[in-house]
């Protein structure tokens, strides 16, 4: 493989003004710590060609369940972090993503899904396209704004979405934490909380390799290009490391720790690590939708929309949407997400950056229409793929699992809206 010098120097120009401007210039250590974490998601979601999104569209539209499977394997891992930080604390003492499960989360799933099928991408999503599709994630984050912007009355208002059906003794009428389920039972209640984390997620793998085996046999199954190069580059690795001694400063290791993919069990250990980090550090797990419906506020106030207006539809105090953007730690960490993409491209010597419009009207309307799906689909399920299904699953919320029910479903119906409007 040649490596693009240009492009890797770049990587570390970028990477270490990223690093001096954020340490000098963002007000306090809580904002940098959001940088570093948001750097380091997106280039390991880059590395590891990992998205929430892509785990049911390539199932659905190449066969492939390996993410799937890969992302199942990580939310089992994060959740045995979590509950390592969990087990003499007090779980109040953090912010746990423990949701309401009611119409809302059912309803917001169907939506989510069907719109990270229409874009192709989800919240996170979204910033790591930025490198590679601009026009298409210009397009989807400005309606996913939209529909975060406009659902934020309805999430605080309707009792359909603060309400929950089932709720457990930690978190009467808010959701159902799994570890009071299990009350007496050894460690508080999370070793069994982590062998049903455990079983939830094997029952997702069986079925996913039933599913594959199936599209295999009748001749559907096409594969994902990059997952293909992934197991190339394995085997390629495994026969140069037996004739190679390991060298730490050598081409070789370049090109298998930045250059190359990384093998997704990989990736999904670096991601179920920040994640621990960042529970560990900010008491919270990892969110990405809410400002997206913040910077269309600010949007709307650049056009000349007055602030009363904006906190009149929200129903969102003012200060909301009168933080700077690099004070709000969340923004950060999202605006860092697209950082970390970018470094970890050029790395990889793939960047492209192109504002050229290669999409018909048609798909832009499916990409306009999937994230006003997915902008609302949040409100209702209180949070997008990693607010609605990875931090709940990590932070023992049964929520997660009934988001990813019909969340699969939403994807299906929205993979199949897609192919009719294309025909």
């Amino acid at each position: 493989m040649v490596i693009n010098k240009n492009q890797a120097v770049m990587a570390v120009i970028i990477l270490l003004l990223s690093l001096v401007v954020g340490a000098t210039q963002l007000a306090n250590d809580g904002l940098f710590l959001r940088l570093l974490l948001g750097l380091s998601l997106g280039f390991a979601l880059v590395k590891g060609s990992i998205g929430f999104a892509g785990s049911i569209n390539r199932a659905y539209r190449r066969g492939s369940t390996q993410l799937l499977q890969t992302l199942m394997f990580m939310f089992v891992v994060t959740a045995v972090i979590n509950a390592g930080l969990l087990l003499n604390s007090d779980s109040q003492h953090y912010d746990l993503w423990i949701n309401p499960i009611n119409a809302g989360l059912l309803i917001g799933g169907i939506m989510f899904g069907a719109g990270m099928s229409l874009s192709s991408c989800c919240a996170t999503g979204v910033m790591v396209e930025f490198v590679s599709d601009v026009p298409r994630a210009a397009t989807t984050l400005l309606f996913f704004g939209a529909g975060v912007f406009f659902g934020f009355p309805l999430q605080s208002s309707q009792s359909w979405i603060t309400d929950s059906w089932f709720s457990s003794a930690s978190y009467q009428g808010k959701g159902v934490f799994l570890p009071d389920l299990f009350a007496g039972t050894p460690l508080n209640g999370y070793f069994m909380s982590i062998l049903l984390t455990l079983f939830f997620a094997l029952i997702v793998v069986v079925i996913a390799k039933k599913y594959e085996n199936y599209r295999r046999r009748n001749g559907s199954y096409l594969g994902v290009s990059g997952e293909i190069e992934r197991q190339n580059l394995q085997r390629q690795s495994n026969q140069d490391g037996a004739e190679k001694p390991f060298r730490l400063f050598s081409r070789e290791t370049y090109q298998n720790w930045f250059a190359n993919l990384w093998q997704m069990r990989s990736t999904a250990l670096v991601i179920a690590v920040i994640f621990g980090i960042m529970m560990a550090s900010t008491g919270s797990g990892w969110g990405a939708s809410t400002p997206f419906g913040i910077w269309f506020a600010k949007g709307l106030m650049l056009f000349g929309v007055e602030l009363n207006t904006i906190t009149e539809i929200s129903q969102r105090p003012a200060a909301m949407f009168t933080t700077p953007f690099f004070e709000h730690g969340v923004s950060v960490q999202n605006f860092a997400i697209a950082l970390g993409t970018l470094i970890a491209v050029l790395f990889m010597g793939k960047f492209k950056f192109s504002f050229a419009i290669n999409h018909s009207a048609k798909q832009f309307a499916l990409f306009a229409l999937g994230g006003l799906l997915m902008g609302l689909g949040t409100r209702f399920a209180n949070g997008c793929n990693v607010g609605a299904l990875f931090t709940p699953i990590a932070n023992f919320s049964l929520s997660g699992w009934v988001y990813l029910l019909v969340l699969i479903g939403g994807a299906i119906a929205g993979n199949r809206f897609q192919q009719a409007v294309m025909k």
